[in-house]
């Protein structure tokens, strides 16, 4: 039985709010961690927080906590290294929605931040969290040991930079314009890059705080690959059949903007198939946790059911 077709409703309702929980705790956090709207450069902070709080799944912020509860870690420890990783992943959003890129007027619900305020801010505000993630991670506060830091720095540049998620989304945009459409084994790295790389770091990210051995890392890691991949599907299934009113976006624009998706390729039964097959293997990386890791096997399975 697949680990989707196996979660009831139980479940569904523990992972609701453990997620609610997370994201007002991380909400908490990046309040604490970016700027006030204070000074001359009010106008970036504003738009700072507006990019970061309020809204949004904070997936990637939750797979953070949870795997760092598997080791004990401090919560506040945690919490610093999750608010960076939501700030990473929304200059990414604030970037990625601009005209020149994916040219989107909706995220979350609400204004983007280049029709909120303008497009030079959004790319202020897209650099500032960038830098202000990196900030948060280093400083003594996140974890006592500078190697963890270090660390934890590296991983996520290595996630977020040029053979990460910047260098999926060129070549998202260069699929674009191809003349011939990419095969499945291209796409896949494409979404691995693009996607799958920061989802990947903050599944590991626990185990780097609470300096785990070589072969839990591998396994976080690992899940979180499977997981990142899942999950791209079905945002391209949601952006297929999901109203914008229910994404929180704009939907239907991925086939006609000649996006790159296994969607395009398999079709929308198979690729929920294979989105289902990817969550059974995540689970699988679990074996070695104990019941603390119920909450990442629930996740695993609720990236595809979720509405938005």
């Amino acid at each position: 039985m697949s680990a989707m077709a196996g979660t009831d409703t139980t479940e569904d309702a523990g992972l609701k709010a453990a997620l609610t929980a997370a994201a007002s705790e991380v909400d908490e956090a990046l309040d604490a961690l970016l700027p006030a709207e204070e000074g001359d450069e009010r106008a970036l902070f504003a738009a700072m927080r507006y990019a970061c709080m309020g809204g949004g799944k904070k997936m990637r912020a939750f797979l953070v906590l949870e795997s760092a509860r598997q080791f004990g870690v401090a919560p506040q420890s945690a919490l610093r290294v999750a608010a960076a990783v939501e700030m990473l992943h929304a200059y990414s959003l604030v970037h990625d929605d601009l005209p020149a890129m994916d040219n989107d007027d909706l995220r979350r619900g609400k204004p983007t931040v280049h029709r909120a305020w303008d497009e030079a801010t959004a790319i202020l505000v897209g650099d500032a969290l960038q830098s202000q993630a990196f900030v948060v991670l280093a400083a003594p506060e996140t974890h006592s040991d500078p190697a963890v830091r270090a660390e934890l720095c590296l991983h996520l540049a290595l996630a977020a930079g040029p053979r990460g998620m910047v260098g999926g989304q060129m070549l998202d945009m260069m699929a674009e314009k191809a003349t011939t459409p990419l095969d499945e084994a291209a796409v896949g790295r494409l979404q691995l890059l693009k996607t799958g790389r920061l989802i990947e770091f903050s599944a590991e990210a626990g185990a780097i705080l609470g300096k785990a051995g070589a072969h839990q890392r591998q396994c976080l890691a690992a899940y979180g690959r499977e997981v990142g991949a899942a999950f791209q599907i079905a945002d391209d299934l949601l952006d297929l059949t999901a109203t914008p009113e229910e994404a929180g976006k704009a939907t239907g624009k991925d086939a006609g903007a000649g996006k790159a998706t296994l969607l395009s390729l398999l079709g929308p039964e198979r690729a929920r198939a294979q989105a289902e097959r990817l969550v059974d293997q995540a689970v699988t990386h679990l074996d070695n946790f104990d019941d603390r890791a119920d909450l990442l096997r629930a996740l695993a399975s609720h990236v595809v059911r979720r509405k938005n």
